[in-house]
């Protein structure tokens, strides 16, 4: 008696009805393009009663909706310039001191420097 019994059949699996149950595969070229192509047209977007439209990378509010937040965000973008250019300003002036503080201790090391060389001189006199 073998030890895994040889009347191990498993059952065949029914043959597939179809191999996809779309339809599009029986459209023409042109209808199969537009409909799964990459022309996918402009993306809009309705939230409570504003529309956006995707362009360029970006949402864009359609003309007509958010009047009131396109105001605040020019306001915003025109503030979000100008402290740009104060970050810039001062990064500026940052530069500007720490090179004057290297210059400054530069000098004050060769300072240090020439009065030792004084001094010992000075005892080498006596």
């Amino acid at each position: 008696m073998p030890l895994f019994g040889s009347n191990f059949s498993p059952k065949k699996t029914p043959p597939r009805k179809c191999a996809s149950l779309s339809n599009l595969h029986l459209l023409d070229r042109s209808t199969r393009e537009s409909e799964l192509g990459l022309e996918y047209g402009i993306l809009t977007l309705n939230l409570s009663g504003h529309c956006l439209k995707f362009e360029n990378g970006q949402w864009v509010a359609e003309s007509g909706s958010f009047t009131g937040d396109r105001r605040e965000m020019q306001r915003l973008r025109k503030k979000t310039q100008q402290l740009e250019e104060e970050k810039n300003l001062l990064q500026l002036k940052v530069e500007i001191l720490l090179d004057m503080l290297t210059e400054t201790t530069a000098k004050g090391l060769l300072m240090e420097k020439e009065l030792e060389e004084l001094k010992n001189l000075s005892r080498r006199r006596k």
